[in-house]
């Protein structure tokens, strides 16, 4: 897909269109300062916010560990523990694998395609829906082509057409949280290996979620040359950081490029890494996909099953229903803003007059336009007030939109606060 149900053109890089309030990754980030506001506002009253974002960035530090948080100190005595922590996670093999760190995931990818795509070469993505703009990123500074595909027969094509495939580039769990079937992801990995095709994988979500909700194997598991992850969801404890497994010599090559960069992740932040491993469990995922469960039945009867996009494991409300939604309360027949200005829309008023903080702030820009009830857990949702209050917010927030919808100054000046008065720049 290259348009959105309104016919507007997709932005480069993007699975969403821009609009004139959020042109470019500036208005985003202006948008961010907008929310920061809110939050300042709510806490100069004493109101909670609470992040229902389903991300976990936070950082602790137990009694005693006061002396790890030195750079040179964590390096030298938590390095090794978390080589064989994050071998467990990956399902590694410490005689032919390797452990890095990066400061986020999508320095990770970075780094990833750097050492691993050759200039010039092609690059083969697949996913079930959409890779995610830092892969396509990614591939882009590695100056390689990228190709997206999500039919397991054209990547079999593509990658026996090519004299030379630069990499296949794996996303197991897509952002739009639908997830490869471990056939066809299987016969994927399959190909690449038997053609001596390098194969990275962004296991932001699959990483986790594919074990432990689908019963797939751990990613190093299969004959794969890199995987990435994250440590700020689906079951980790953060803080947000990359964590990259691999085969050991690609890893060591990795690991010198990421220093050469300064992407390379601050080795103070290990102790709350190997705590994070440690108390992992697949459990803790389907626990947490469980309650979220909870939260699309009430927003779903809130809202009807017609507006509410489901997956196994998450909820979403797509863009063009927010749109579409906003604009049946308000008797406006022609859409005033894209779609994703309108999830923005609701997401800030979510924020503004519930104190409730969606992933939709988390990733600048975004990877997906949709709003995503994701990872819920039980401490969360008692502290927005339950299943139902949530479910609640939501629909009184669209309400809310559709009062504004038509009026674009007052929906940029929701959006970007004091920024919305800044020129616009350039869409990307």
């Amino acid at each position: 897909m290259t348009k959105d149900r309104f016919g507007n053109d997709f932005a480069p890089g993007l699975a969403y269109a821009r609009g004139d309030i959020l042109s470019s990754t500036a208005d985003d980030l202006a948008k961010l300062r907008a929310a920061w506001e809110h939050i300042r506002a709510r806490e100069a009253k004493g109101e909670d916010t609470v992040n229902a974002s389903g991300l976990e960035r936070c950082m602790s530090v137990e009694p005693g560990e006061e002396r790890l948080l030195d750079d040179e100190l964590a390096a030298a005595l938590l390095t090794d523990e978390l080589r064989d922590l994050g071998l467990t996670m990956f399902g590694g093999d410490g005689d032919r694998h390797d452990i890095m760190m990066t400061n986020r995931l999508t320095a990770g990818l970075l780094v990833a395609a750097d050492v691993v795509v050759p200039e010039g070469s092609h690059v083969i993505g697949y996913s079930p829906t959409y890779s995610h703009p830092a892969v396509q990123r990614a591939v882009k500074h590695a100056r390689a082509t990228f190709t997206d595909l999500t039919d397991i027969r054209d990547v079999e094509a593509a990658l026996k057409a090519d004299p030379k495939p630069g990499a296949l580039f794996l996303t197991r769990l897509a952002v739009s949280y639908q997830i490869l079937d471990e056939a066809n992801l299987r016969r994927a990995v399959d190909i690449a290996h038997g053609r001596g095709i390098p194969v990275i994988v962004d296991d932001a979500g699959g990483a986790r979620v594919g074990p432990a909700c689908f019963g797939q194997p751990r990613t190093l598991e299969l004959p794969v040359t890199v995987a990435c992850t994250g440590l700020d969801k689906y079951g980790t404890l953060g803080p947000r950081l990359g964590l990259i497994g691999g085969e050991a010599s690609v890893i060591a090559a990795m690991r010198a490029r990421a220093y050469e960069m300064g992407i390379e992740a601050r080795a103070m932040l290990f102790p709350q890494v190997v705590r994070s491993l440690k108390h992992y469990s697949d459990d803790k995922v389907r626990d947490l996909v469980a309650c979220t469960m909870t939260v699309r039945d009430a927003v779903v009867a809130k809202l009807g099953a017609d507006r509410v996009h489901v997956t196994p494991v998450t909820a979403q409300l797509k863009a063009e229903d927010i749109l579409e939604m906003a604009m049946a309360r308000s008797g406006v027949n022609e859409a005033p803003c894209v779609p994703y200005e309108a999830t923005a829309a609701l997401a800030m008023l979510l924020l503004r007059d519930y104190g409730i903080l969606t992933v939709h702030f988390a990733g600048i820009p975004p990877g997906t336009s949709a709003l995503m009830l994701k990872f819920i857990s039980p401490q969360v949702l008692d502290a927005v007030g339950g299943a139902d209050a949530f479910a609640q917010a939501i629909d009184a927030s669209i309400g809310t939109l559709g009062e504004i919808i038509a009026d674009k100054d007052t929906l940029a000046c929701l959006l970007k606060g004091a920024a919305a008065s800044v020129p616009r720049v350039a869409a990307e």
